[in-house]
């Protein structure tokens, strides 16, 4: 009977003749003024966007690994336009799968999707002008009009605190020309890519970072370019908090090498070090040991020793490296953490530990061989 009542009040309220919509309608509250910091958000986003473009390399489908471990997502990721010339800014590891199969000068690597100033999107081919596998980076060139293109602006990433406010900009799951915002969460973070290198100096946020993020720009609350998205730390394959981004003091190293030469010219000793692993078992506790130390490379010109047998088959120990320039040097990879700072032709003082003396080395680093 009850149920019987309730139909009748219902159908009793929705015939009742005397209802208008305006009476069932709550008020409706006029849009109000935003905040500043919204209006500075939405105007970085709408100065930024139209810098930043999708990068799809066709050969590969995006697949995505749950093993907890740093994950970089291939195949179909984001880039930064670069200049008016048509060079585009992206991550090695987006279009990795074209890379491999070594392709010749000229021919197309990826497809690149500029936004306009008028909503539209146009594809352009893509042809690769240079990469660096170990920094994660690499440079493509579109063939379109100068006027079209909006290069981004750089700022530093030396200067930056944990704590700043920070913006991603990116083609996250393909959903083109995304915001996400978050603060710079830690600074100077080693990670290992699944291309084989060590990014040095990486800057972490919580701005959430996902697949499709890769080779897009992290921005400062100026606008500026302050690292390229590259990585996140995931158990299941999406933002968990935790990204990481190249910083763009590396990038502004690297580009333009890559532009001039196709490759990065990476300053080193042309010796080889122990690992320090092995160095250890040597009672080496400081320093990065010379393994070999060729005649015609500079070092060995320089009289670097290297490590060798004696005649009763026992080693005897080469010079050990324990500062550059006055830098104190621990490990082997410390040493090669701070000859990135370096250029080829740059004079440098080792000092090295022989036969418990210190002994200083002058010369200049030639191109890595390595």
């Amino acid at each position: 009977m009850s149920l019987c009542y309730l139909s009748h009040l219902t159908f009793q309220a929705l015939g009742d003749p005397t209802l208008r919509i305006e009476d069932v309608t709550p008020p409706i509250t006029p849009a109000g003024k935003l905040q500043p910091i919204e209006e500075r958000t939405i105007d970085l986003f709408e100065k930024t966007t139209y810098s930043v473009v999708n990068v799809f390399d066709a050969s590969l489908r995006p697949q995505l690994k749950q093993t907890g471990m740093v994950e970089i997502p291939e195949g179909n990721g984001s880039g930064i336009v670069w200049d008016t010339q048509g060079h585009i800014v992206t991550n090695y590891h987006v279009i990795g799968s074209a890379l491999s199969n070594n392709p010749a000068y000229g021919q197309a690597v990826a497809r690149v999707t500029l936004l306009n100033v008028d909503g539209s999107q146009k594809a352009y081919a893509a042809i690769l002008v240079g990469a660096d596998k170990t920094k994660d980076l690499a440079v493509l060139k579109i063939d379109c009009p100068p006027e079209v293109l909006r290069p981004v602006t750089l700022g530093q990433s030396s200067k930056l605190r944990v704590g700043q406010r920070c913006l991603a900009i990116g083609n996250p799951f393909g959903f083109d020309h995304t915001l996400t915002v978050g603060v710079i969460s830690g600074l100077n973070r080693d990670i290992s890519t699944q291309v084989g290198g060590i990014i040095s100096g990486s800057i972490q946020t919580d701005a959430a970072i996902n697949p499709g993020n890769s080779g897009g720009p992290l921005v400062d609350s100026s606008g500026n370019v302050i690292g390229i998205n590259t990585a996140i730390f995931t158990r299941s394959g999406t933002s968990a908090g935790v990204s990481f981004a190249i910083p763009v003091d590396v990038v502004a190293k690297t580009v333009p090498q890559l532009i001039m030469f196709g490759k990065v010219l990476r300053p080193g000793l042309n010796v080889q070090l122990a690992p320090d692993s092995v160095a250890k078992q040597l009672n080496v506790k400081n320093g990065a040991l010379v393994l070999s130390a060729p005649e015609t490379s500079a070092a060995g010109k320089a009289g670097l020793l290297p490590t060798k047998r004696g005649l009763a088959g026992n080693i005897i120990l080469g010079d050990v490296i324990v500062a550059i320039n006055n830098v104190p040097i621990k490990t082997s990879l410390e040493l090669s953490k701070i000859l990135d700072d370096y250029q080829v032709g740059d004079q440098v003082f080792l000092k090295v530990e022989r036969d418990n003396n210190l002994t200083e080395l002058s010369f200049r680093l030639e191109e890595s061989n390595q």
